[in-house]
């Protein structure tokens, strides 16, 4: 398995780190095949101008956040434009102190695409959906660059491509700065251009400051950032994509909320989004987000304690024993000691690759690793993905460092062996400290 030594550092550093890789996803992704089949379905559904809404549920390393980026590689590769954010304290979906407009500047400062997958693609958007205006006027009316009557033909074509966004929520204000977009392209104002991308990117404080920079006496707030998705979903697929797919994680932050006031306006907005996922109020849009299991069920401070929410995603009788991938929260089931047999493997290769030495380990090496760490007393109920790979890039750091210890030498050390419990232990324990804060 060949990989650039640049995307297998990016792999090695964001797994030993115990985060998911941005970039690679392909060669270390194992299992999960009908969780990615149906989720790639509903991006099916968007591209012909449906939305959807899904959760994603699991345990803390159990791979939630990498099942979602699985979904950003492969819609990317669709054609469609992906935004992501990680919730934190100061980014949720509502508050009083500007946390919503923090996520949708989150989400758009990610707006990443197939040839800028790193984020940071919004102008290439815009300057892509110019260009295709302008290919469309050039061949349908038999225009060259240098003739007169390309600019009016523009203006018009460009009229009627965003005409259809005016009769949406602040569509008619969306349409507007679009317009000044193509009057700073065509005049060639990047002084211009920065402010209307600084106005899509909610960066404007006040409206005073909006309009003397742009003449609009509109910006984007914490109370709207949702509807100017849903208007980005629309312009995206008129600019040749296949829609929007938006990824939110962290929903524990939501959870973790104090107060009980500000997380119910919190999960009224999801209410919101999903009401409009699941009515076709939104088109070319998809939602996904990930969360525990406990910032979903707990029907204290959880999505389940606002009743409408519990109504509408909480599983029937038959999904207690079967799992129904086609229902709004999919829950992740741990990885089977197989898969990640294949999975270590698949590791062992990138980093022999990536170090530049002879990958000695063999499949009783990897099997034997993989049944020490399932066979730890707990880890049934407490070892997740996150834990194993961390352990068995640290075993490939040490044996390539070490050429003299073997393998086997580390698997039957007592300290391999009783870590886990000690260490999930103080995972435990400072997860409650900071849950009580």
């Amino acid at each position: 398995m060949k990989v650039p030594k640049r995307i297998a550092q990016a792999i090695v550093n964001s797994l030993k780190g115990g985060v998911v890789p941005r970039v690679g996803l392909g060669y270390i992704t194992v299992g999960r095949k009908k969780e990615i089949e149906a989720l790639l379905h509903d991006t099916d559904i968007v591209c012909d101008g449906g939305s959807s809404m899904r959760f994603i549920v699991g345990r803390y390393g159990s791979g939630k956040s990498f099942l979602l980026q699985a979904v950003r590689t492969n819609a990317m590769d669709r054609g469609f434009v992906v935004m992501d954010a990680d919730l934190s304290p100061e980014r949720r979906l509502q508050g009083t102190k500007g946390q919503g407009l923090a996520t949708y500047r989150e989400l758009v400062g990610n707006l990443a695409i197939r040839t800028k997958a790193e984020g940071g693609a919004l102008t290439m958007v815009l300057d892509r959906w110019i260009s295709m205006v302008q290919t469309k006027v050039l061949t349908e009316h038999q225009v060259t660059m240098d003739d007169p009557a390309l600019a009016g033909l523009m203006e018009r074509e460009i009229a009627g491509t965003i005409g259809a966004l005016e009769e949406m929520v602040h569509g008619f204000d969306f349409a507007r700065i679009l317009s000044l977009y193509w009057k700073a392209y065509l005049e060639g104002d990047d002084r211009l251009k920065a402010s209307v991308v600084k106005w899509f990117r909610g960066e404007y404080a006040t409206k005073s400051e909006a309009k003397a920079e742009l003449g609009v006496n509109i910006i984007i707030g914490d109370d709207d950032w949702y509807e100017y998705l849903k208007l980005f979903a629309c312009f995206f697929h008129q600019a040749g994509y296949s829609g929007l797919i938006v990824l939110i994680d962290e929903l524990v932050n939501l959870y973790k909320i104090p107060n009980a006031i500000t997380r119910q306006y919190n999960y009224e907005k999801i209410l919101a989004m999903y009401n409009d996922a699941m009515q076709g109020k939104a088109h070319y849009l998809g939602v996904l987000m990930g969360g525990t299991v406990e910032c979903m069920e707990d029907r204290r401070r959880g999505l389940y304690s606002y009743e409408a929410l519990r109504s509408r995603l909480e599983g029937g009788q038959f999904s207690k024993e079967h799992v129904d991938y086609r229902s709004p929260v999919i829950k992740l089931l741990p990885l089977g000691m197989e898969e990640m047999v294949v999975l270590v493997g698949k590791l062992a290769e990138i980093h022999s690759g990536l170090y530049g030495y002879q990958n000695t380990l063999t499949d009783g090496d990897l099997e034997t690793f993989v049944k020490t760490e399932y066979g730890r007393i707990g880890s049934d109920s407490h070892i997740t993905p996150r834990e194993v790979i961390r352990d068995f890039i640290e075993l490939l750091d040490i044996t390539s460092q070490q050429p003299g210890l073997k393998v086997a030498d580390l698997l039957g050390s007592d300290r391999f062996t009783f870590a886990k419990s000690e260490l999930d232990s103080q995972e435990s324990d400072a997860s409650f400290a900071e849950f009580t804060v």
